[in-house]
């Protein structure tokens, strides 16, 4: 079964880190692009961060660019995110997405979300 499942949510105080990880199964995380993304209460879902396959290319948003890391770990077939210095307007679910084009057809999956929140 195709599954993809993000770890590492939880609760921290303004100025703390978390790390998040999205975990592929029954599919190579190497073989997508991978990207989180967040939805605050009452807000759109946003992208935040995504990493390519062909060159591991990186892109943040500018909300969490210089605090934010997105990294693969093929051993692992995840893809984590560090998130440092977490501030209260982060608090959101945040999903990972896998996605990838072969033989002319599309392919995305998405976890089910894990939350984060920020204390002030």
């Amino acid at each position: 079964q195709l599954q993809l499942v993000e770890f590492g949510g939880g609760v921290v105080q303004t100025g703390g880190s978390l790390r998040l990880s999205c975990a592929g199964s029954g599919f190579s995380m190497d073989l997508h692009a991978i990207g989180w993304f967040r939805q605050a209460p009452g807000k759109e879902r946003e992208g935040i961060s995504c990493i390519s396959t062909t060159d591991a290319s990186e892109y943040y948003a500018d909300s969490v660019k210089g605090r934010f890391t997105i990294s693969r770990d093929s051993a692992k077939n995840t893809v984590d995110l560090q998130m440092n210095n977490l501030k209260p307007e982060d608090t959101a679910v945040y999903y990972c997405n896998a996605e990838r084009t072969f033989r002319g057809s599309r392919y995305t999956y998405w976890g089910q979300g894990t939350q984060v929140t920020v204390s002030s």
